[in-house]
């Protein structure tokens, strides 16, 4: 199967389901994502793994020819950046966050977003012919 398509069916379906489940659960996913803004554990971890996932995707996806398939190469970008943001500065990112977090709008606008680049790797990833 063409890496891209993979790729697409992997984070489709879960993007889908993470802003599904913040739709359905906003004030558990504000307060979620409030925790996660302190430095801790978690916020190292999830740097780690943002990176790690990031440069899985760059390594096997760094294509930048301009159609859909860019999409895939971005998000792996951004990813392996924001992981090594969190690792190296973690005070610029939590910074951010509030920052991008700061309100209930803010979290639905996220989700939205993420729900929609889900649906559209979906259709990408698993209609005929890509």
């Amino acid at each position: 199967m063409d890496r891209s398509l993979f790729l697409a069916r992997l984070l489709g379906p879960t993007f889908a389901a993470v802003a599904l489940g913040m739709l359905i659960n906003l004030g558990m996913y504000e307060t979620m994502i409030a925790e996660a803004l302190h430095f801790g554990i978690l916020f190292y971890l999830s740097g780690l793994l943002s990176l790690l996932a990031g440069l899985a995707i760059v390594n096997l996806h760094n294509r930048w020819q301009m159609d859909w398939r860019v999409i895939i190469t971005a998000l792996g970008w951004l990813m392996t950046i924001g992981g090594i943001i969190r690792i190296v500065l973690p005070q610029v990112a939590i910074a951010t966050g509030s920052t991008i977090y700061s309100g209930r709008a803010s979290t639905v606008v996220a989700a939205l977003i993420i729900g929609t680049l889900g649906a559209f790797l979906s259709v990408k990833g698993y209609m005929r012919g890509g």
